[in-house]
């Protein structure tokens, strides 16, 4: 087997290994752009090759002024992986890029591609950064200040996809309303609920909540209400037994008691859902104004954290995008 850089004439091929590569492994929350020429212009392109027949191709920036090396892209033929190929376009590039003058080279691999990233670790990559993406429309509605929007989920903790999914389907036609519900696959022993109809309106999130702690015992309703202020509500066997926000008197006076009912139980919390104590009383507080507070978006993401849950920050949108979903149109 031979590695060396493509000839003009070969850069089809390239090309269509670009091709093979988004349709098998794409997973991105936004479609892929067109492939074309461009996408190898400036670039060192390698291909491998043995009797005659391209086996691979791998292409990227070598050297550029300051910067490390980046590779963009490896792909072997299905056929001819597990025998090298890959490591020796890699050792190639690596080589040319050291050559270069590159002191450092880079490369993206997206996350859920765990077998990729496990290849790279071991080839002695490390992470340093995390490349994050919302759609912009959710994203421009957000910043929309005191009267920005309402969005929240439920989190049902059990690992029971299917008994979640027909509690779902049985609840939300109640409501009477056309909209599409997303259930997501059980992350840290919890199974996270969003619906169209339920994220804007918070009784009704409240109401699925409970529906659902009756179900399986342990549910959470939480979210970011008019872009300012973060609750949440949580049930145990179909009982209220804690709710949280983060400025009580967000929608005007509350009697002193009131206030105080509204902040976070740190000991049920512990209880319920295995948070440290000492981070709730850190991280779920609560204040006179939002201003006193990190924006909602960043606490009802810190919240989520500490209670273990994953995409509290996420609208129905957003989550319908994520891989492995599914998805109940009514």
């Amino acid at each position: 087997m031979t590695v060396r850089e493509a000839t003009a004439a070969e850069l089809p091929f390239v090309q269509r290994f670009l091709q093979a590569y988004v349709d098998e492994l794409w997973q991105r929350p936004f479609p892929p752009g067109p492939i074309g020429d461009g996408d190898l212009d400036g670039k060192l392109v390698l291909v491998a090759e043995e009797d005659d027949a391209i086996e691979g191709a791998a292409f990227g920036v070598a050297a550029e002024a300051g910067r490390p090396a980046h590779l963009h892209f490896v792909y072997v033929e299905p056929e001819r992986r597990r025998q090298g190929i890959g490591r020796e376009l890699v050792s190639a590039f690596a080589e040319a890029a050291a050559a270069a003058g590159a002191e450092h080279l880079t490369l993206d691999v997206d996350t859920p591609n765990e077998a990729g990233r496990a290849l790279w670790r071991r080839l002695g990559f490390v992470e340093y950064a995390l490349r994050l993406a919302t759609p912009l429309p959710a994203l421009v509605e957000r910043l929309g200040g005191a009267e920005g929007v309402t969005f929240g989920s439920v989190h049902a903790q059990t690992d029971d996809l299917a008994g979640v999914e027909r509690a779902v389907r049985t609840f939300v036609p109640r409501l009477g309303r056309s909209a599409r519900s997303v259930v997501v696959p059980p992350q840290n022993g919890w199974i996270a609920v969003y619906d169209e109809l339920c994220e804007r309106e918070p009784d009704l999130l409240r109401r699925l909540a409970r529906e659902l702690s009756d179900r399986v015992g342990v549910a959470l309703a939480i979210g970011v209400e008019a872009g300012e202020v973060v609750r949440y509500v949580l049930f145990d066997r179909g009982r209220m037994v804690d709710e949280y926000l983060s400025v009580p008197e967000f929608r005007g006076p509350l009697p002193p008691g009131d206030v105080i009912a509204l902040g976070a139980n740190p000991t049920l919390l512990s209880r319920l859902t295995g948070a440290d104590p000492a981070r709730v009383r850190a991280v779920a507080r609560t204040a006179a104004t939002p201003a006193e507070l990190p924006q909602a978006q960043e606490l009802v993401a810190q919240i989520g954290e500490l209670l273990g849950l994953s995409g509290v920050d996420l609208a129905s949108a957003e989550a319908s995008e994520l891989p492995g979903v599914l998805r109940i149109d009514r």
